[in-house]
């Protein structure tokens, strides 16, 4: 089985390194120095106190790599506009798109019944140009639970999880959601399939669509934001607003608001990754995790006046940095 990892950084590689060390035919696609690194000396990754060292094939272009049967994508929502048409390079027509990106994805109203179903959002693909390139019925939905660092280029630090959540956009258990599943936990990782793949992605969304434009505009972790009275409700209101929108649209939540943001207090004094691109100059994904929302929110007619408001000021603090066009 062929599987490519585009824009193999840290997610990216740590499933990858996992992948080829189970025997897997794993193509990684990177660039720069990282690329330079596991090219010359193979993809190292530190984890739980275990170092592994792997030798995939490294390449720079989707054209190098060939069609697969797989493609993992871990890019941030904001890149995938402009990835697609080098992405679409590998698919064929039996290949499958595993959207491992956080955020609302381009398919989401892929299959979906209702009266938005074949919808496109936006704010994450405007213009629909990737459901041109990349049809959403090649996709499978991927829900990332792991957390992972490029510590120095070729050289991968795994911090905590194992878990991919997959499921198909129409809820079906169909055979390349089946194989792919269990591709993974041979390689070591927790690959539930889900009937309501939607569910899930909401689930982790709640907490990214207030946490990460927070932690950008105040400079707080995770731990202040859900800790410190004021910030704490700024979330909860934000969070509540996203709910009824999500259930408008038939998604039904398995834990309450409290007990995500007591999930999110758990985690302690970490830099969301919002925050750490704005540190560091690079673009934020600011639309993929709020801004669909509230493209959703205007779409089921709900009100969303405090997610309006943080994403208003979020993108301009991103502008004024140069991270947010």
């Amino acid at each position: 089985m062929k599987v490519a990892i585009f824009g193999a950084g840290a997610i990216g590689g740590m499933m990858g390194v996992k992948l080829a060390q189970a025997g897997a035919e794993v193509t990684f696609i990177a660039r720069g120095p990282h690329l330079a690194a596991m090219q010359a000396q193979g993809v190292t990754m530190h984890s739980g106190g275990e170092t592994i060292v792997v030798h995939p094939r490294c390449v720079a272009t989707a054209a190098e790599a060939g069609v697969q049967d797989y493609v993992v994508v871990t890019l941030k929502g904001h890149s995938l506009p402009a990835a697609a048409p080098e992405i679409a390079r590998m698919m064929g027509p039996h290949s499958s798109l595993v959207t491992a990106v956080n955020g609302v994805p381009y398919w989401y109203f892929h299959g979906l019944d209702g009266p938005w179903r074949d919808r496109r959002v936006d704010s994450v693909d405007p213009g629909g140009v990737v459901w041109d390139l990349l049809p959403p019925s090649q996709a499978i939905g991927c829900v990332v639970y792991p957390a992972a660092t490029v510590s120095q280029p070729g050289v991968i630090t795994h911090t905590y999880g194992d878990r991919f959540s997959l499921g198909e956009p129409d809820g079906t258990r169909s055979e390349r959601v089946e194989a792919l599943s269990k591709l993974l936990i041979q390689a070591g990782l927790k690959a539930p399939i889900r009937p309501k793949i939607r569910d899930e992605i909401w689930v982790k969304l709640w907490g990214n669509l207030c946490f990460n434009p927070l932690s950008a505009l105040t400079g707080a972790t995770l731990k202040v934001l859900a800790e410190q009275p004021e910030l704490r409700a700024i979330c909860r209101a934000m969070m509540v607003e996203a709910q009824a929108v999500a259930e408008a649209l038939g998604v039904k939540f398995a834990i309450t608001v409290d007990k995500r943001i007591e999930g999110a207090a758990e985690v302690g004094a970490h830099k969301t990754s919002m925050l750490q691109d704005l540190e560091r100059g690079r673009p934020m994904e600011i639309d993929a995790l709020l801004g669909a929302v509230v493209e959703l929110g205007a779409l089921v007619a709900l009100p969303m006046p405090t997610c309006e408001m943080v994403l208003a000021l979020v993108r301009e603090r991103g502008r004024t940095a140069g991270c947010y066009a």
